[in-house]
């Protein structure tokens, strides 16, 4: 059976093209014609030698995935669904900003966290993808959306798509080499970040593999309500996450951890969450805080604080000290926006059944601040 080159990063290629007689610098070629081309056709790639063109026809393939449909927003965010076999598909989303080009990317057909506020967990888990289609998400939108004067179009990627990525690490990894690499698609450590719901032993484990920018899904600011908001917390506990979250800016390319924070109506938003949280982090882990409208879904049971609470619960944070955005919503029209991608999913997990059975053993009861 042919091999998908997209499943290689440069020393898996290199490896590769040894088990075929080639040398390394053939691997580089044929990493760069992939990658920093975008062609799948062996006859095409001209620097190639033609022995090791018959070698590869017969051995290997360069397969992306294949696209079932596209959506463009009115902000210019375009959503694509890929087709991951199995009645498995998965969705990727890329938001034009004036400054960059950021490209979203899922990692697994589904979710098997289960955070309450995500409509992704609520479609269940099937499995997780393969480093190649990973990498097919990013190798497809770079050459479909480049411009005919050959200039890089995505230059900022975020692992924050359908799965948890370091669920995935395996796959994961690869996928991380093959988008720094100065010979496919140049990326900066630094524009490239991993999003996590908090693996404490697998962020450690980054942290000596493949240090990149790092964002922690946190939403919470004490274990009681992160518990139920997101249920992977039981393991290890907010204290144990902010320490990994110290070990790992030792290596990793930026000087702080970007904290994901979903606001929640009634539920993580009052001005004393945002007390706790400065209690919580300040002079303990050098970070900003990123505050995201929730997107509303029916089977989560929750609502969109209002802005003014956002804002209120913002001030909060900044006159602490800390750095604090508010996240624009992109793409909601087109169920692009943070926590919509659900693709479609052949849950093996039930997860409709153990969410709501969740929702109904644990209500989420809104916490009314105490007011002079």
């Amino acid at each position: 059976m042919a091999v998908n080159l997209l499943d290689f990063d440069l020393e898996g290629l290199t490896a590769f093209c040894e088990t075929l007689g080639e040398r390394r610098f053939r691997a580089v070629q044929l990493f760069r014609w992939i990658h920093q081309k975008g062609e799948s056709d062996f006859e095409q790639m001209s620097d190639l030698a033609k022995s090791l063109r018959g070698k590869l026809a017969g051995a290997a393939v360069v397969q992306g995935l294949p696209l079932i449909s596209e959506h463009v927003s009115a902000d210019g965010t375009t959503k694509w669904l890929f087709d991951v076999g199995a009645g498995n598909a998965v969705e990727t989303v890329y938001i034009p900003e004036a400054d960059r080009g950021t490209l979203c990317v899922s990692s697994q057909a589904g979710c098997a966290v289960g955070c309450r506020f995500c409509s992704t967990g609520h479609q269940g888990f099937s499995r997780n993808l393969s480093t190649g289609e990973i990498v097919a998400q990013l190798w497809f939108a770079e050459h479909r959306l480049r411009p005919a004067s050959g200039e890089r179009v995505i230059d900022n990627v975020v692992m924050m798509g359908m799965g948890e990525p370091l669920q995935n690490y395996g796959a994961l990894v690869p996928a991380l080499r093959t988008m720094l690499d100065d010979h496919g698609y140049g990326l900066s450590r630094r524009r490239v970040t991993v999003s996590t719901s908090g693996m404490v032993g697998k962020i450690d484990q980054l942290r000596e593999d493949c240090p990149v920018a790092l964002a922690v899904s946190l939403h919470a600011p004490n274990d009681a309500l992160r518990d139920h908001l997101v249920p992977l917390n039981r393991k290890d506990g907010i204290d144990a996450l902010l320490d990994a979250c110290v070990r790992y800016l030792e290596r990793a390319p930026r000087d702080f951890v970007t904290f994901e924070y979903c606001m929640l109506d009634g539920v993580n938003d009052s001005t004393e969450h945002a007390r706790e949280l400065v209690r919580l982090v300040k002079g303990r882990v050098p970070c900003k805080f990123n505050l995201i409208p929730f997107n509303p879904f029916p089977a989560s049971g929750l609502k969109r604080s209002p802005r003014e609470r956002v804002m209120a619960f913002g001030d909060v944070l900044l006159q602490a000290g800390i750095v604090t955005t508010i996240r624009r919503t992109r793409g909601d029209d087109i169920d692009a926006a943070c926590g919509q991608l659900a693709g479609e999913v052949q849950d093996r997990t039930n997860a409709r059944e153990r969410l709501q059975q969740r929702r109904e053993a644990i209500p989420i009861v809104p916490i009314v601040e105490n007011r002079p």
